[in-house]
């Protein structure tokens, strides 16, 4: 049957219009007969004449009525109960022309007869091809595989009707915690209660459970992820109600589990007038605009209403996939924003003068920084110059040219840092805050706040990656424990936090509750349909292995450095008075510092940094991959010496500037 039925879905369009005209002048030419002897109880219509001569008369006649109305464009096998209604027409339309056909043809046929053969052709001809449907469908489920969809709501059943056109999955029943709809038929599928999900599974072989569950809260979402996650069973998710609704995706666009599932953390609504305050008809900048925060602040900026949006990046594929999605939006929405991509690192001042000179900015977004901490504890010189200087030439030419607001995205990672990025984002905390108080005319504030689902570098896709190879998952320490939070809320709570400030806040988001990275390893594994293998498991499919803490990693993170802590006016951001240095005293520190950028002093760097109010406790040694080459080409004692006279000068050049050092703000 499946040859069959496969044959005749490749055979011409044509051809197959043809056949099925012939079979509706058959089921016409019967209608009519087996209505007449019906009524007549009788088989003499068979040898009627004038029945056979009105029978002539109305089958091409009805025919060419049926294509005239459409009734062959009809695709057989999309059809559904929208179709009925013009089946219902063309029937009507053949039964109208009965009495003509037969007044013409000299044969006398009453009223009843003509309802006899309406409705016989009303079954003959939505028959024909709903069985024909039917046999196609089914010829089809032996090729797909099936599915449980959990959820059945509207968007479940939106899902059954666009599964069952797709050609890859065959819905096969209904899962749902609404007792009321217990062994009830929704779209032809029983509806069971979730406890029967894994007998499910094993009757139908089920090769994934869908969850078509859009607009429950995260929460709940939550509570059945972890549910099902016990059952080993791949699982994916239709989008959103609100991407759905907005046109962003379709149901039937089944996605990966989202991480922010799992969390089941829910989305605060944004505050429009914080929103707007530091961006409506203002020119905006942001620095970074290609990374994964930049660029998202770039699009929640756009959707404001600024009058000009300057792009800063110094990577130019980056720069130039924001610009081309940021300039489709303005098409689509038809802003008047004014896009500028500009090639520019913030580590050149020259550039940065000429930048502010050139345009009249208001308010700017720094999110330009190195922050892969093995990176930049393998490139220590560099790592820290760009996050430490660049934002020190960045605030000095946003100063001058008279910038109203000025906001840093910091990290996390700079609460009592165990590394050098961590260490670098405190110290531009610091600038920043020596500014605020220093001057008046530009505000300046930081936000502080953890991981960001979906960037780059993010466990997320490496896993999953490692996952598609069969394994092992790679995971730092057992232990190990991160707070998450999604790019666009991240996003739209710096933009809000920005616009609280009043000048040298450090403002911290709330990020919920912190993350076991290896219970996210474990979840993602079963919620992919595999078993984790281990000790209870050796038959397990995706093993997961301890690679150790990289050099400068922490097994947990923070987010404050001292208690006090204020609420505002948003839930989920808090502000933060912590200590600073005056910037004369701050100034000189970065003035040492350059000189040991510049001399490429490894040794006098990491001294200066434990030696700044930064709490900077180093875990391990100096990890420069050029520090290390070059220690690996001295004698041993040479090189011994050397570290020890190089951190004794390091000590002796701070003491005029750490005495005293404890300043606070």
């Amino acid at each position: 049957m499946a040859s069959l039925m496969k044959s005749l879905s490749m055979t011409p369009r044509w051809i197959k219009r043809r056949v099925l005209v012939v079979l509706d002048g058959v089921i016409m030419a019967g209608s009519l007969q087996l209505a007449t002897m019906i009524h007549l109880e009788s088989l003499q219509p068979l040898r009627n004449g004038s029945l056979w001569l009105a029978i002539g008369l109305l089958v091409p006649t009805s025919l060419f009525l049926f294509h005239w109305l459409g009734l062959y464009r009809l695709v057989i096998r999309y059809m559904s109960h929208v179709t009925v209604p013009k089946v219902v027409i063309v029937v009507m339309t053949s039964a109208l022309l009965v009495a003509p056909a037969s007044y013409l043809a000299g044969h006398s046929i009453g009223p009843s007869i003509i309802v006899i053969y309406a409705l016989l052709l009303l079954l003959g001809v939505g028959s024909l091809r709903f069985l024909l449907r039917e046999l196609y469908h089914h010829s089809q489920r032996r090729q797909r595989k099936p599915v449980v969809i959990y959820g059945a709501g509207a968007a479940g059943c939106e899902l059954v009707s666009a599964l069952r056109n797709g050609g890859e999955y065959e819905p096969v029943a209904f899962v749902d915690d609404w007792r009321g709809l217990e062994g009830a038929m929704v779209e032809g599928l029983r509806v069971h209660q979730p406890v029967a999900l894994a007998a499910l599974v094993q009757e139908h072989r089920a090769a994934m459970v869908l969850l078509a569950i859009p607009s429950a809260p995260r929460w709940r979402r939550r509570e059945i992820l972890h549910w099902l996650s016990d059952l080993s069973v791949p699982l994916k998710t239709i989008p959103g109600s609100a991407d759905v609704i907005a046109g962003r995706a379709k149901i039937s666009e089944l996605r990966e589990v989202a991480l922010e599932d799992l969390l089941g953390r829910e989305s605060v609504p944004a505050f429009p007038e914080l929103m707007q305050a530091n961006i409506r008809d203002k020119a905006v900048m942001v620095t970074g605009a290609g990374g994964s925060i930049g660029s998202e602040l770039c699009r929640q900026i756009l959707d404001q209403e600024p009058v000009c949006l300057l792009l800063v990046d110094n990577c130019e594929f980056a720069l130039y996939a924001i610009e081309q999605e940021l300039k489709q939006h303005i098409e689509s929405t038809q802003s008047r924003c004014e896009l500028k991509p500009l090639l520019i690192s913030v580590q050149h001042p020259g550039s940065l003068k000429a930048v502010f000179e050139s345009f009249e900015v208001h308010t700017v977004y720094h999110a330009a920084a190195y922050k892969h901490v093995p990176m930049v504890e393998f490139n220590l010189v560099q790592g820290v110059s760009n996050n430490v200087f660049g934002t020190l030439h960045l605030a000095k030419a946003a100063m001058a040219a008279g910038v109203e607001t000025f906001v840093v995205v910091s990290t996390d990672k700079a609460v009592r840092p165990t590394n050098a990025m961590g260490a670098s984002k405190r110290l531009t905390e610091l600038i920043c805050q020596a500014f605020a108080h220093s001057q008046s005319n530009t505000r300046f504030c930081m936000v502080r706040f953890g991981n960001v689902l979906g960037s780059s570098g993010s466990v997320v896709p490496v896993f999953r990656n490692q996952i598609e190879q069969g394994g092992p998952i790679k995971v730092t320490h057992p232990d190990i424990t991160r707070y998450f939070m999604t790019i666009p809320e991240a996003a739209q709570l710096v933009i809000q936090a920005g616009a609280m400030g009043e000048g040298g806040e450090v403002f911290v988001l709330d990020m919920g509750e912190p993350v076991r990275i290896h219970d996210l390893a474990r979840n993602m594994v079963r919620l992919s349909g595999l078993e984790v293998k281990d000790a209870e498991h050796p038959e397990g499919d995706i093993e997961i292995v301890y690679s150790g803490l990289r050099p400068g990693e922490k097994l947990f993170e923070e987010l404050l450095i001292g208690h006090d802590v204020s609420k505002t006016q948003h839930d989920r951001i808090m502000t933060s008075k912590e200590r600073f240095w005056e910037w004369p005293r701050l100034e000189a520190f970065l003035q040492e510092l350059e000189q040991a950028f510049i001399a490429t002093d490894h040794l006098r760097i990491r001294q200066l940094l434990q030696s700044a109010p930064l709490d900077y406790q180093p875990l391990d040694e100096i990890a420069d991959l050029v520090w290390e080459a070059r220690q690996a080409m001295l004698p041993d004692t040479r090189r011994h010496r050397l570290g020890a006279n190089a951190a004794l000068r390091s000590v002796s050049r701070l003491d005029p500037i750490l005495k005293p050092v404890t300043k606070e703000g």
